[in-house]
């Protein structure tokens, strides 16, 4: 089975900038890759390559086997922008209407009521887009995403303007979705959402992957920490295996043991590693619209 996306040595240049410098990435069917990197890294350029808004310099792009950009690799492909905008005076089932004549869908009102109720949009049918919440628009915004049953989604912040209930449905959503088969590239500042449902991430930085693996390889151990009745005893270099045989020295010390705990670095260590401390990384927002 061909992978559901595939590039080699992609480059894009817009004019002197480089949005990409040679990005190999591999995304397997019913995967789901978290995309990693900061404002300018080449996410989107990536993202819009593989859907085929944008033509690479060189290298190439497939997905399942199809040139990027081709029929068939694009009737393969669900997307949502970012910065995306559906007219105001349609109504969600109208909208998805909308996208079924575009993807050539002929799934019907079946498709449009099963899509609207694995957003939890089912009660929204006849609401129209401009008396819709944010976060209630872009759980739309994923729903068209999934006309005509793709087999690959490309999601370019899809929970960037939910809280966090919605951030859980979308969460479900995706899993179940790649539970069906279907690839995902999750392309997301909130490392928290990705650490939580990605089975990869690659980190992009300066248009090149200076980082992947799963959220666990990225994630280092980092030593271990005993609480004692005389303090805190930090051994940074102690490996989990090695948790009985100190904490059984300790006692023979004479030291009371009231904690063990066993530290590691999480996926904001690993982001600030790859691209530099001095970027900013982003946290799910304290408020944001259901």
């Amino acid at each position: 089975m061909a992978p559901a996306f595939v590039c080699r040595q992609l480059t894009k240049r817009y004019g002197a900038t480089t949005a990409l410098a040679g990005v190999d990435l591999d995304v397997e069917p019913g995967e789901l890759l978290g995309l990693l990197g900061p404002n300018g890294a080449g996410k989107s350029t990536l993202t819009k390559i593989a859907c085929g808004l944008v033509r690479a310099c060189s290298g190439h792009a497939e997905v399942e086997g199809a040139p990027a950009g081709s029929t068939s690799a694009r009737s393969a492909i669900g997307y949502l922008a970012e910065l995306f905008r559906f007219p105001d005076w349609l109504s969600a089932d109208e909208l998805l209407a909308l996208h079924q004549s575009l993807a050539g869908s002929e799934g019907g009102a079946r498709e449009r009521m099963e899509l609207l109720e694995l957003v939890e949009l089912d009660h929204a049918r006849a609401t129209r887009v401009d008396a819709m919440s944010k976060g209630m628009q872009q759980r739309l915004g994923i729903a068209q995403a999934l006309v005509g049953r793709p087999r690959l989604l490309m999601l370019d912040e899809p929970t960037s303007a939910l809280d966090p209930v919605g951030r859980r449905i979308v969460r479900d959503l995706l899993t179940g979705v790649r539970d069906r088969g279907v690839a995902v590239v999750l392309s997301s500042h909130l490392l928290s959402e990705v650490e939580l449902v990605c089975d990869r991430v690659a980190i992009l930085n300066g248009g090149r992957i200076v980082a992947r693996g799963t959220p666990a390889e990225l994630a280092r151990p980092h030593g271990v920490e005993i609480h004692t009745g005389s303090g805190v005893r930090s051994y940074p270099r102690a490996a989990r295996e090695e948790v009985p045989g100190i904490v059984a020295a300790l006692v023979a010390q004479g030291e009371e043991i009231y904690e063990v705990r066993v530290l590691s670095s999480t996926l904001e260590d690993a982001y600030l590693e790859a691209v530099g401390a001095t970027q900013v990384v982003a946290h799910a927002p304290a408020e944001d619209a259901a």
